[in-house]
């Protein structure tokens, strides 16, 4: 395992990986469970209902598995109709194998859920923890989180370090860079300026268009858009704007403003600090990832109280590396969780 000293460190989902039918999560259990929080920006216990995913073999270890705010709990194919949003690497023999493991995920929550105007990643990892109580689950195998997910497996793990063994994290990291959080800060104004000017479709899509070119590395960028601007209509039309038009369409078809807005917030809540995780830790990051700079997984390596180790893995995906590499994260997964 590849573990750089803080010198070589250098200073970020979109797509799913995987084929478009996929077969059957192995015991595949798609519900919901009511459960009692409280919030941290709330007033006290709420009941919140939690929608999950638990699929695998029965009576095998489970394995938290948890993405970016766009994605849902399903991390693989419940229904056999269409692909999970790691469907590559949670399978039947996959990385993460279902005939090993059994893999819970959930979908985020929200304020409007919470009854708050502001959702934390400690909300997450608290909601995740009532829900191994409700399901009779003592410990997991382990965490997996990438993105967002990685943020809130760091947050479970220091409010609930005896509820799993250790932690896999990709693409996440203690906080956010302040820089990823101007990107951001600027999507959320977008979205808000929508909001008070009756163009809300339109704003959500150019926020969303905004976010994709945080996510991809200049590489790929530029070996897939460097053809000549096309006249069409009244004005030039850049190779990169079809693509970036057709995003922003899409992530309007199945995402919620306000959704969209509380998550975004969220990521740039959160402030986990390492020393409060006791946890043996792998960490996964990619040298493209203009998100988060390998150098904020350097500082997380040197300050998490327990054993980590950081892979590096070359990619031109920048942050969505860890949808667009499996071939590469599918060993390191193994070893991780073996």
């Amino acid at each position: 395992m590849s573990q750089p000293q803080p010198e070589t460190c250098i200073p970020c989902t979109s797509d799913v990986v995987g084929p478009s039918v996929a077969p059957r999560a192995l015991g595949a259990q798609r519900s919901t469970r009511r459960l009692t929080l409280s919030p941290k920006h709330g007033n006290g216990p709420r009941e919140v209902d939690v929608h999950y995913l638990w699929c695998g073999a029965p009576d095998a270890p489970t394995v938290i598995v948890q993405g970016g705010i766009s994605a849902n709990r399903d991390v693989t194919a419940p229904t056999g109709t269409t692909a999970g949003w790691w469907q590559s690497l949670v399978a039947e023999d996959a990385a993460i194998d279902l005939v090993r493991f059994r893999v819970l995920a959930i979908d985020w929550l929200t304020p409007v859920e919470l009854g708050t105007t502001t959702i934390s990643s400690e909300d997450q990892a608290d909601a995740l923890a009532a829900l191994l109580d409700a399901l009779g689950i003592v410990k997991t195998h382990a965490f997996v989180g990438s993105s967002y997910g990685a943020m809130v497996g760091l947050a479970f793990a220091a409010r609930h370090p005896q509820r799993t063994d250790r932690l896999v994290l990709l693409a996440g990291a203690h906080r956010a860079h302040p820089l990823s959080t101007a990107q951001r800060s600027v999507q959320r104004g977008i979205v808000r300026l929508g909001q008070s000017s009756g163009q809300l479709d339109e704003a959500l899509a150019l926020a969303r268009q905004l976010a994709i070119t945080t996510y991809r590395g200049s590489a790929e960028f530029g070996r897939r858009f460097a053809g000549e601007p096309e006249w069409r209509g009244e004005r030039f039309h850049f190779p990169v704007e079809d693509y970036l038009e057709h995003q922003g369409r899409r992530f309007v078809e199945r995402f919620d403003a306000d959704r969209f807005l509380a998550l975004s917030e969220s990521i740039d809540l959160h402030d986990v600090k390492p020393e409060q995780v006791p946890l043996p830790t792998t960490l996964i990051g990619f040298p493209s990832d203009r998100l988060v700079p390998l150098a904020d997984l350097c500082e997380l390596q040197r300050r998490l109280r327990g054993p980590a180790t950081l892979e590096v893995v070359e990619s031109p995906y920048g942050h969505d590396a860890f949808l667009k590499e499996p071939e590469q994260l599918a060993p390191l997964l193994r070893e991780a969780l073996r």
